[in-house]
Formats: C-alpha cells, structure tokens, sequence
C-alpha cells in the first residue's frame, strides 16, 4: 500500500474550486484521491495542521464534490492506522519544521506548504507529495528531491502553463 502526501490544491481541483485548469487536471486530482481512499495510504501530522487546512477550504460536511469526500474520508480514518499514518512535526524557529530541509534553494519556500513537506520529510517512508498546479513547486522540486522528498505532478501541462504566465520560463 503506497503512502501519500496531498497538497491542499489536489483537494480544490478535485472539486472544481480552480477555474483555470482543464478538465484532465480535474479529472487526474480526482482519480487520485480516489486510489487513496480505495487503496492507499494517507501521511498527515499528528497535529492536524493539515487536516484543519483541508476542512477551511472545503465543505467535507455537506460538498458533493471528490475533495469533500477525500476529507470527510481523511477526518473518518486519521486514527486508522490501516488508512492514516500520523508524524509529529517539530517546530523549528527558522525553516518553520526540524523536518524542513535544510536548504538555501529551499529558503524562499511557501511558509504555508511547508507542512507537506515536513510530513514527508518525517515520514519513515518519505512519500511523495501529490501536487496539482501550485506551479512554484516546479522550481523547488530538484531541490527537494536532493533530500528524498519526490512531488508528484498530477497537471504537468497545466501547471507548466501556469509557470510560464507566471514567471515567465
């Protein structure tokens, strides 16, 4: 059973909540938060940063769409080690997390997402990180691979396009 971070915008795209991805990208987030529920494994910290960042940008409640669903899924099992592996992240005062790498390419990171990186980071097996279109990943992805952190890129040609608007390159 692999074992999975998901970055919150997985979760957003999943449901349609980004407009200006297409609708393959729509389609890839959804079918990969689907595999993890039906036969995956989820990484999360044992203090819920991430669980509490899914649900203030959802409607795991009453929201029909996959996303809402993989959250009510992550709520109902974060205490089933079968579903859910939990790691303790360490507050560090400079690169937010002891579990954080250490890295000058790495100094300008999102000081949001950085909990996703820190659980992999933590995580015994380092597992990937599911990524849809946040496309400053792209520019820190060789960084983190130097320190066994992978991201998996489920809209490559969207968040190339996004890049490319973005910055440029």
């Amino acid at each position: 059973m692999s074992v999975a971070v998901v970055d919150t915008n997985v979760v957003l795209v999943a449901n349609g909540q980004h407009k200006e991805v297409s609708p393959d990208c729509v389609s890839f987030c959804a079918r990969e938060l689907q595999d993890i529920m039906r036969s995956g494994k989820l990484a999360l910290d044992d203090g819920s940063l991430i669980l509490l960042e899914y649900q203030n940008k959802t409607q795991h409640k009453k929201g029909n769409g996959p996303g809402d669903a993989f959250v009510k899924w992550a709520l109902q099992n974060r205490c089933n080690v079968k579903r859910v592996d939990q790691v303790t992240l360490q507050k560090h005062d400079k690169r937010g997390f002891e579990s954080f790498p250490d890295d000058t390419d790495l100094e300008d990171f999102d000081a949001s997402d950085r909990m996703f990186v820190a659980v992999s980071g933590a995580h015994p097996e380092k597992p990937s990180i599911a990524q849809a279109v946040d496309c400053k990943w792209l520019d820190w992805a060789s960084a983190l691979n130097r320190h066994g952190i992978a991201v998996k890129f489920l809209c490559m040609t969207d968040i190339q396009r996004f890049h490319k608007n973005k910055f440029g390159t």
